[in-house]
């Protein structure tokens, strides 16, 4: 029998990790890392020696077909992304879709959750926006397609969130400005867990006009919380 644990790790802060992480990350025989350099890291501060592997969405057909085979073997492997939960808006989650239909031929091969940190509910429990129904776009295109979701969430009654980087941010604020009623109340959670985190909450044209007169706070991963209609 082998298990992939899919395990979340911190957002920023090395120490938001649960014991039941490091617990499982010493004991499996692999780690699976999104980057191997951001994977040691994180083990060396723990204390963990362990064999890192790369997997991203460049490789990760080949390497797929390599875990499927070393679970198969009875190989016990850890899934970790570089912040938070892995398949989050990250290639891991057709690892976990070729191992759940093979599970069907063989049964002994098992998923568990090592849940965790994730910037996605960490921003909405921040925003103070409503969290009871909302909807995750992941990190929006840089050009074809953006208009539309934008769009999408000008009309949508239910709380949308997505994540955008300090290059962009402006420009995508600009562009919900042009579709999205300007008093909608919208939060840019940023930094969480850092040294820097913050969180600017009010209408588009509030938050607008503080990252023009505070062009130094924009850096960092940014998580954008949109109200609903």
């Amino acid at each position: 029998m082998s298990t992939l644990y899919v395990v979340s790790t911190p957002i920023g802060n090395l120490e938001d990790i649960t014991l039941r992480a490091i617990r499982t990350l010493k004991e499996v025989d692999l780690v699976l890392a999104e980057d191997t350099r951001v994977a040691k890291r994180l083990l060396q501060h723990h204390g963990i020696e362990k064999d890192v592997v790369r997997y991203d969405e460049h490789k990760h057909k080949v390497m797929e077909d390599m875990v499927l085979e070393a679970l198969r073997e009875g190989t016990n492997i850890a899934l970790i992304s570089d912040a938070g939960t892995p398949t989050i808006s990250d290639p891991g989650y057709r690892l976990i879709a070729r191992i759940l239909e093979i599970k069907r031929e063989i049964p002994e091969i098992n998923i568990k959750s090592i849940p965790g940190p994730s910037s996605l509910t960490s921003a909405l429990s921040l925003s103070g926006i409503s969290a009871d129904h909302f909807v995750f776009y992941g990190f929006l295109p840089t050009k074809k397609g953006k208009e539309t979701i934008i769009k999408d969430i000008s009309e949508a009654k239910r709380t949308s969130v997505f994540f955008e980087s300090p290059n962009r941010i402006m420009k995508t604020l600009e562009m919900m400005k042009k579709f999205i009623d300007w008093e909608r109340k919208i939060s840019v959670v940023r930094e969480i867990s850092k040294i820097h985190e913050d969180v600017v909450t009010g209408s588009i044209r509030e938050v607008i006009d503080y990252f023009e007169k505070h062009p130094d706070q924009i850096r960092g991963e940014m998580v954008v919380v949109v109200e609903s209609l």
